[in-house]
This record gives C-alpha cells, structure tokens and sequence, in this order.
C-alpha cells in the first residue's frame, strides 16, 4: 500500500484501492506460479529418480539375487483345551509349515502364549527364537523372557485363613 500512496500521491481513495488490489493480484500470481514450478521441478527430481531406481534393479546380475529362499518355519500343530485321547496322541505330534498356518491359528497360539509363557519357551526350544518371534511376535517373546525369572512372585492377595 504505501508503494501505491507513493506512485499516486494526487490519486483518489478508489482509485488507490483499485490499485492496490491489481497489486495483490500480481502478487498472489507470481506466488502460485512460483509454487508450481518448485512442484514441477520436485516432480520430475522424483520421477528421476524412480528411473534410477528401476534401471539400477534392472542392471543387477542374477547372481546377487539369493541362491536359495529361506527355510520354512516348522511348528507343531495347536494343542487342544481338553485332555487329548490316548489314541490320536501320535497325531497331535504332526508339524506344520508356519506359511501354511491360518490366521486364526496364529491367533490361537499367540493367545495361548499370552495365557502361558510355557508354551512360548517350548517353542523356543524345539524351532528357535527366530520362529518364536514370527509365530508370537517380538513383544510377546521379549515380554516371556523378561518374566521368566519371576515366577516366584505372587502378586495376587492373601485370604485371612492364610496369613
């Protein structure tokens, strides 16, 4: 506004005011035609390098690529709730590939892992830590470990016939 008061000293109100808005209008302009170039050049940086990115992938020998996938994870078939029958004790034994586990399987493990840490250790024992913490998660095992050595605190309460 004062550049304009300083261009038309004689000039009238309305004629500052017309001024003064052509002014603005210039400069919000200038500002988005600005803006859209940054974006322009941003998008072509990245398009650029979306290019690199494929041609170096491309470029890449097949020897790099790993000679062999990584093993399964094996993992024994869930326990049931109620006692198992004598009979079928053999088949409750029967392994299972973790990528063939449904997720309600998963489900079912974590949950009893929750329940029972016991479970989580005897997984660790017979398929390793690694497998643990694909089939229960990284939280639960390190949460397991943490409270393996306090299975003797009680921090429940005490009736008065046992105090």
């Amino acid at each position: 506004m004062d550049a304009v008061d300083a261009a038309m000293p004689h000039a009238s109100e309305t004629e500052r005011r017309a001024a003064t808005a052509q002014q603005l209008h210039q400069d919000v302009t200038a500002q988005a035609w600005i803006r859209e170039h940054r974006w322009a050049q941003v998008r072509e940086q990245q398009t650029a390098a979306a290019q690199a990115r494929a041609e170096a992938a491309a470029a890449q020998p097949a020897d790099d690529v790993l000679a062999a996938p990584m093993a399964p994870v094996v993992l024994p078939a869930p326990r049931p709730l109620a006692a198992p029958d004598p009979v079928d004790s053999d088949d409750q034994e029967q392994e299972l590939v973790l990528e063939d586990v449904t997720r309600e399987q998963v489900r079912d493990w974590r949950v009893r892992g929750m329940k029972d840490h016991g479970v989580v250790f005897d997984h660790i024992d017979q398929y390793g830590k690694m497998s643990a913490r694909r089939l229960f998660s990284h939280q639960l095992v390190n949460e397991a470990q943490r409270l393996e050595g306090t299975h003797h605190l009680v921090l429940g309460h005490t009736s008065w016939g046992q105090a």
